[in-house]
């Protein structure tokens, strides 16, 4: 651990830790956080007050001259004036003064270093800096001595609100970002994973200007083949839980790159959903939730201090957050060659597509571009429930240009290296929300398992007469009544009926990108 300077930011404190080791976290943790406690695993367990998952209502980013015609403007990305976000910036920076001791963790985005970001975070509670420390890439002795300037700064006053009276201000809760400056200010909300979605946030920009894709997705290679595969989805969907897999090594779990070389992970940790863990079914992700790692929002036994992973009481979007290396068959570097498929993983809450399909490129297109899935409870603040939506590229929230572009530069490299395309339905069968059941974890294991071996490639399909794409029709260890989505439910005609709503959402929601898909991608969407 080493102490910094800040004063060029307007930082008047004097204890001020540079990447403290989580030991020390840890005890001042414990010392000073009335909120944190120590699980039996060893983790360190922390809450995020009311904030238990992203506002993304109130995220905002500064318009200006420079980018003002690259950004997608709109419910996702609502612009400021970068006179409020120098007010927000103020207030924040009141704030951090006033806190007796201050974190400053210095570490980059991005494994490959011809690409990766050089991120610094300022925070006051001990949680924040550990979870940081985690989640970015933590650079050696010698690289944080030469760190220099950061390419981007974090101002992390969460616990202090925003003032709803500033222009533009929704809420007390305030995320704002300015690209020119690249720095971003929290204020209004401890929720953690606004600092990791404000650094991919930051990489979604400036990664396309590159030419490289920028993916929300998970990514794994084969060991001995070299065979690598990236799984697009939103949180829910079953990016981290599928990732972990024994037999293949992990490459990362949530965001991603694509460049002319191959692909690397942004993070440096991994962040899963820890609701309902289970260690038979998930043993790489309860092995990887030990000392050095967060827990955020679970509840615990008060004299073992065991988790009950079952508690929903706080939320559901109780978290970990671990470093990759945690992970017993993590790849370090986080690197690899070009993925040979390509895997959207959605969650369906209306039980009506198959359990996996296969795409042409220009179905490609069309799913990456709809991004079809269910919010999933507690993710987001005020969902309770899986609702239905759609999230261009499996990462809305998070694009800073029109999905266009991304969809472009995934049109280009899966071309240009023989990718193919897999729709795996993650969500319900035998019924919507409410009447079916979830899919099994081991079903969509097997049928991962099988395109990772390049089984399905050939496998027996059938056109799906509604949504068109091919529907395989065998799998290894898997029923085939199951992957006959019509035949799970008890009732065909009610299939029937909730398969063409579900299309006619489908079509009703690409209207926005009609001037822009093209006639191919078009008529590779649903027929109704």
């Amino acid at each position: 651990m080493s102490s910094i300077d800040l004063r060029q930011y307007g930082i008047q404190v004097r204890e001020i830790s540079r990447n403290p080791a989580p030991a020390q976290v840890y005890c001042d943790a414990i010392r000073a956080d009335p909120n944190c406690e120590i699980a039996e695993s060893g983790a360190l367990i922390a809450y995020s007050g009311d904030k238990t998952g992203r506002s993304p209502a109130d995220k905002r980013i500064v318009k200006h001259a420079d980018s003002e015609a690259d950004i997608w403007w709109g419910d996702v990305n609502i612009p400021t004036t970068k006179e409020t976000f120098a007010i927000n910036q103020e207030r924040a920076i009141d704030y951090l003064n006033t806190r007796p001791h201050l974190y400053c963790i210095d570490a980059f985005a991005g494994w490959e270093p011809n690409y990766r970001m050089k991120i610094r975070v300022i925070c006051s509670r001990p949680y924040h800096a550990l979870f940081m420390h985690n989640m970015l890439i933590r650079p050696t002795p010698e690289q944080l001595a030469d760190f220099g300037e950061p390419d981007a700064v974090i101002f992390n006053a969460g616990a202090f609100p925003a003032n709803r009276h500033t222009a533009g201000m929704s809420s007390k809760t305030s995320v704002s970002l300015s690209l020119e400056s690249r720095q971003m200010v929290i204020l209004g909300t401890e929720y953690a994973g606004e600092m990791k979605k404000g650094v991919f946030t930051l990489m979604n920009y400036f990664m396309p200007k590159q030419g490289v894709l920028s993916m929300h997705c998970s990514a794994t290679v084969d060991g001995k083949s070299g065979r690598s595969s990236v799984m697009f989805g939103l949180s829910g969907t079953g990016k981290t839980t599928l990732s972990a897999d024994p037999s293949r090594e992990l490459i990362g779990d949530d965001e991603h790159c694509w460049t002319d070389d191959g692909i690397f992970n942004i993070e440096g940790g991994c962040y899963a959903k820890a609701i309902f863990l289970n260690p038979d079914t998930e043993p790489e992700i309860f092995q990887a939730l030990r000392y050095g790692a967060v827990m955020e929002n679970v509840i615990y036994d008060q004299e073992t201090h065991k988790v009950d992973f079952a508690d929903v009481s706080i939320t559901q979007n109780t978290r970990g957050a671990y470093p990759i290396e945690y992970v017993r068959n993590a790849r370090i570097p986080c690197v690899a060659g070009h993925p040979e498929d390509v895997i959207f993983l959605t969650c369906d809450a209306f039980g009506v597509l198959p359990p996996v399909s296969k795409l042409t490129p220009a179905q490609a297109m069309y799913h990456f571009i709809s991004g079809y899935t269910a919010k999933v409870a507690g993710t987001e603040v005020g969902v309770t429930e899986p609702e239905a939506t759609f999230s261009p590229c499996f990462g809305g929230p998070f694009l800073a240009w029109h999905p266009a572009k991304y969809a472009e530069l995934l049109a280009e490299k899966m071309k240009k290296h023989g990718a193919n395309v897999w729709l795996v339905n993650t969500g319900w069968s035998g019924g919507q929300y409410g009447t079916g059941k979830r899919m099994k974890l081991s079903v969509t294991r097997s049928i991962i398992d099988a395109i990772h071996a390049g089984t399905l490639a050939d496998a027996k399909t059938a056109t799906d007469p509604i949504f068109g794409f091919e529907v395989v029709q065998e799998c290894p260890n898997v029923e085939s009544e199951i992957l006959r989505t019509r035949d799970t439910w008890s009732d065909g005609d009610a299939y029937d009926q909730t398969a063409r709503k579900l299309a006619e959402l489908f079509v009703d929601n690409f209207k926005k990108y009609a001037d822009t898909a093209g006639e191919e991608i078009l008529a590779a969407g649903p027929n109704v």
